[in-house]
């Protein structure tokens, strides 16, 4: 099959559009008093809205975004997208990293550059990488299924499609949210093909041995519990998105304010921040960065396909159950990601080689801490070199 050079090149009509919504935006009401208990908190939204529509520069972010060797092509019926940015050193691993929802690949555009040339950016050349970065179906600028079933098992293998398909016999993997889920998927496929996996999100449940269990601390255990409480009240999206996302679509699909809104929640929410008033989203990411991740969403019209991941996840079962990831694995714990596994428990479902507790971070963890995210992948790596 072809493999086909890409450029993001957004019309102009678009982006006039875009403004005349913002323009004419209808805001709801919100609590006097209240602040992100009930959802976006509408003070901040009118701020990031207004900053999209009189300030945003999305021609600078598209060519930074064209700044990379982009390609398509297709798998499994959908034309898929990715950035295939390849190191000059002949040594580099192959390294796919994947997003998940709501991010995109512009959460990896400012890691890519020192991951691929490690010496122009203060590292050691060892530590360079082939960086192949794909838009998972469904999101960005890859193509929207126009099937069911296109669950994390299934994408898993359209990855691993991918990649033989680029000419790797052998590569690493890494990513967090959906990215570390259909990554799973891809290593409970294809083990021999893995150098290593590397996680920000690690999903490990209770482990059935009663003495494995128990190794987990008290530490530990409060702090999974304490995620675990705390995402009882984050996970309302879930239950839309695993169920009806289609009639969540309409109202996204036709206002981009709805979907800076929806989106912005999210990095809000699952970010090393205070959750209240005193929490400010601008002290982790520029509004530049969230915008683009938003505008990635609203010119490729993917909001609602973006979402029907959940919904295949809960109705479509992956054929072959993950008993044990049998992969070199290594481990980014970051305090404010959405579940944490004790490290008893992730030893019990990986073959665990590394195990980092970072200082600071949350979900988004390669564009809220780039160098700590960076320096842990290499950290990793070099242990399989």
């Amino acid at each position: 099959m072809l493999i086909v050079p890409f450029q993001v090149g957004v019309p102009q009509a678009e982006l006039d559009d875009l403004r005349n919504r913002l323009a004419n935006t209808r805001l709801p009401d919100q609590i006097p008093g209240t602040s992100w208990e009930y959802g976006t908190e509408r003070g901040y939204l009118e701020e990031l809205l207004t900053y999209w529509m009189n300030e945003f520069d999305w021609r600078a972010q598209e060519a930074r975004i064209n700044a990379f060797d982009q390609f398509t092509t297709e798998i499994d019926d959908v034309n898929m997208h990715f950035i295939h940015q390849r190191s000059a050193n002949p040594d580099a691993i192959p390294l796919m990293i994947v997003h998940g929802w709501p991010g995109s690949i512009s959460e990896f555009l400012d890691i890519i550059p020192p991951l691929v040339d490690p010496a122009a950016h203060g590292g050691e050349i060892e530590d360079a990488f082939h960086v192949i970065a794909p838009s998972l179906p469904g999101f960005g600028f890859s193509g929207i299924p126009e099937a069911r079933g296109y669950n994390p098992e299934r994408i898993a293998l359209m990855l691993a499609a991918l990649m033989e398909r680029l000419g790797y016999e052998s590569y690493a993997i890494a990513g967090g949210d959906w990215g570390a889920i259909i990554n799973r998927h891809l290593a409970n496929h294809y083990p021999e093909r893995l150098i290593g996996l590397h996680s920000n999100m690690i999903l490990a449940a209770p482990p059935e041995d009663e003495e494995q269990r128990n190794r987990a601390t008290p530490e530990e255990l409060a702090l999974t519990g304490a995620r675990a409480a705390y995402m009882q009240n984050e996970t309302g999206y879930q239950a839309i998105q695993g169920t009806k996302p289609q009639t969540l679509g309409y109202g996204l699909a036709d206002s981009p304010a709805g979907v800076a809104a929806w989106i912005v929640e999210k990095f809000h929410g699952w970010t090393d921040m205070p959750q209240g008033p005193e929490g400010d989203l601008d002290d982790h990411f520029s509004k530049d960065d969230l915008l683009t991740n938003i505008s990635i969403y609203w010119f490729t019209g993917t909001i609602t396909s973006s979402t029907r991941i959940y919904y295949e996840n809960r109705n479509t079962p992956a054929e072959k159950p993950i008993e044990y990831i049998d992969v070199p694995t290594g481990a980014a714990i970051f305090p404010a990601e959405i579940y944490i596994a004790p490290r008893a428990w992730a030893e019990a479902a990986y073959d665990l080689r590394h195990w980092t507790v970072m200082p600071r971070g949350g979900h988004f963890a390669a564009l809220e801490q780039p160098e700590l995210y960076l320096n842990d992948l290499r950290e990793f790596f070099r242990l399989l070199r």
